[in-house]
C-alpha cells in the first residue's frame, strides 16, 4: 500500500470521524449552516467518500505517485460530489419526518387491557393495555378487587401512569 492510498483512507476516516460527530453531538458542536450544502453530515459525507473513493483509486492505479495522487483527486472528487449531495438529502428527510403525537391521558380512556397485577378491593394494581402497537403498564384501581389476567376496560385516567378500570365479561 503506498502513501497516497494511506493518506486517503485517513481522509476518508476523519469523514467517519466527522459523520459520528454530526450523529451523537451535532447540537453540541453546530458546524455548517444545518439544513443546506455546508451541514455537518453533508460535509462529513463529502470527506468521508472522497477519502476511501481516493484510496481506492490510488489503490488501483499501477503507475508511481504522482499518477496515483492526480487519479485519486480526480475520482475522489467524483464520488465524494453526489456522495455529498445524496447525505444532504437523506438528513433533510431524516430532520422533517412526520412522528406520531405523543400519546396522552385521554388516550387510555376506552382501551382494553388485561391485569398483569392482582387489583385488592380499593388498592392499585397493574395492566397491560396497548397504544400505538405498543404494550404499556399502568398502575390499575378499582373498586372492587380484580384477578390476575382478567379483562379490563378503562374509564378513568387520573394521571399518566395510573387508570382506573372495570372487569369486562370474559371472552
Amino acid at each position: 500500500m503506498n502513501a497516497v492510498t494511506i493518506t486517503f483512507l485517513i481522509i476518508g476516516g476523519l469523514g467517519v470521524v466527522l459523520l459520528a460527530l454530526a450523529l451523537f453531538a451535532g447540537d453540541l458542536v453546530p458546524l455548517g449552516d444545518g439544513d443546506g450544502p455546508l451541514s455537518m453530515p453533508s460535509i462529513a459525507g463529502f470527506v468521508g467518500a472522497f477519502g476511501f473513493g481516493g484510496a481506492i483509486a490510488a489503490s488501483l492505479t499501477g503507475g508511481g505517485a504522482i499518477l496515483a495522487l492526480l487519479v485519486a483527486l480526480v475520482v475522489g472528487v467524483a464520488i465524494a460530489i453526489p456522495a455529498a449531495w445524496g447525505t444532504l438529502l437523506l438528513a433533510r428527510a431524516a430532520g422533517r419526518m412526520r412522528t406520531d403525537a405523543t400519546p396522552t391521558r385521554s388516550d387510555l380512556l376506552g382501551r382494553i387491557g388485561v391485569i398483569v397485577t392482582p387489583i385488592p378491593a380499593q388498592g392499585y394494581g397493574e395492566v397491560r393495555i396497548h397504544i400505538g402497537g405498543q404494550p404499556v403498564k399502568l398502575n390499575a384501581k378499582s373498586d372492587k378487587a380484580v384477578a390476575l389476567g382478567a379483562r379490563v376496560f378503562v374509564v378513568e385516567a387520573p394521571s399518566d401512569t395510573s387508570v382506573v378500570v372495570e372487569e369486562t365479561a370474559p371472552v
